[in-house]
């Protein structure tokens, strides 16, 4: 696979920085066109490398795979495919981005990279609520989108719960109703925040049964969510009376946060931070700067929008290098590179590999040794250093 370090690298055609769908969708196209683009894969800032995707498990509406895929294993496939076509990876965070002078300047990993076009794909990070058992039931019962995980067999004809009291939390709580047998909204207030229309939609509905002036303490269960603890927002947030409710599933609809803390005072984003691009385009307030995927994605925020997003902004790009003399293209020797074959998936750590200073690890070895499991690697508000989620079987993911 070509990695680089950030030290081999000088003037780039094009950097891209993420890479979930849109940043390896937008590697893909920019490859093609021999650009032989860099991606920053990311570790920690807006999650690890694969995005969102890569904390989710059955994928079920992606096209192209009628039996679903694994999250992992889609990112694991799209990562082969920009590699093939001669993408560079540098697997670190990229630490700083000046938009401000031309060639462009990243610094990741110590070094600085200069590039005339940047694609933005760093993603927008769920906001969690950072309850004291999060980290053990996200992806065992805790979601943060309903309509990617809905329905997953085991929230069907299951109880279900929703937190949030706005649109998104509404729409998300009648889309749930076609899978569950009810499905309980938990709103912290006394009422919703969501359109009028949307409110009346689920107060008419009676699969759904709202809980004011209610919020989630915590959650419980075996190694699957069975139960949320929920108590008065305005009361003892710690002593005060609660009450279980039985769910198999807690999805949060309660936003989500742009990663685009590196940016936001050069390009123009709006009121919540989410890069603002123009109409139908992934143009920015900067020439020759492009946003994809969920970094400036504020309604969609899919796998396969994000994709259809990146590849726009490589195609964008390409055409704005081109044009104004920039591109240096290097052509693929052989014209057709050879088949990936077997896919390489991401390793998983045991006595041999094991790296106590890695930034991610994945399977059970990790949830016995001093590093974080790759799941949980960078932990959400809350969770503990070292995974506790583990079954009879080690880590229950693996």
């Amino acid at each position: 696979m070509d990695r680089v370090g950030a030290d081999s690298l000088g003037l780039e055609n094009l950097v891209i920085v993420g890479s979930g769908p849109a940043g390896y969708t937008a590697a893909i196209y920019a490859a093609r066109a021999n650009l032989r683009p860099v991606v920053i894969t990311g570790f920690q800032d807006g999650g690890i490398p694969g995005g969102q995707l890569m904390t989710t498990t059955h994928v079920e509406n992606f096209p192209g795979f009628p039996d679903g895929i694994l999250g992992p294993e889609l990112m694991d496939r799209l990562k082969a495919q920009a590699v093939r076509w001669g993408t560079r990876l540098v697997e670190a965070d990229a630490e700083r981005i000046d938009l401000s002078q031309r060639p462009f300047r990243i610094e990741a990993d110590g070094q600085t990279i200069q590039a005339q076009a940047v694609i933005l794909a760093t993603g927008a990070s769920a906001n969690r609520l950072g309850l004291p058992s999060e980290a053990r039931f996200w992806n065992a019962g805790i979601s943060a989108c309903a309509i990617c995980d809905g329905a997953t067999p085991q929230f069907r004809q299951e109880e279900l719960a929703v937190v949030g009291g706005g649109d998104s939390a509404c729409e998300e709580a009648v889309y749930l109703t076609k899978y569950g047998s009810r499905v309980h909204l938990i709103v912290r207030s006394d009422r919703l925040r969501a359109s009028k229309a949307m409110a009346d939609r689920v107060l008419a509905n009676p699969a759904i049964q709202v809980h004011w002036n209610r919020q989630v303490r915590d959650c419980s269960g075996g190694d699957w969510l069975e139960a949320i603890e929920l108590v008065d927002p305005n009361g003892d947030p710690d002593g005060g009376a609660s009450e279980q409710l039985p769910v198999r599933g807690l999805f949060y609809a309660i936003g989500h946060t742009p990663n685009t803390r590196l940016v936001r005072d050069q390009l123009r984003v709006d009121a919540k931070g989410y890069v603002i691009t123009e109409p139908g385009r992934p143009d920015t307030s900067i020439e020759g700067v492009y946003a994809a995927g969920d970094v400036a994605d504020a309604e969609w925020r899919q796998g396969i929008t994000a994709a259809g997003s990146g590849c726009q902004a490589a195609l964008a790009a390409e055409r704005w290098l081109t044009h104004h003399g920039l591109a240096v293209t290097v052509s693929q020797d052989p014209v057709d590179p050879a088949t990936v074959g077997e896919v390489q998936r991401t390793a998983v750590s045991d006595e041999t590999n094991f790296d106590p200073q890695a930034l991610w690890q994945k399977g059970s070895f990790a949830t016995t040794a001093t590093s974080p499991c790759w799941w949980c690697t960078p932990p959400p508000p809350a969770a503990p250093a070292t995974c506790s989620s583990r079954s009879s079987s080690g880590c229950w993911r693996s």
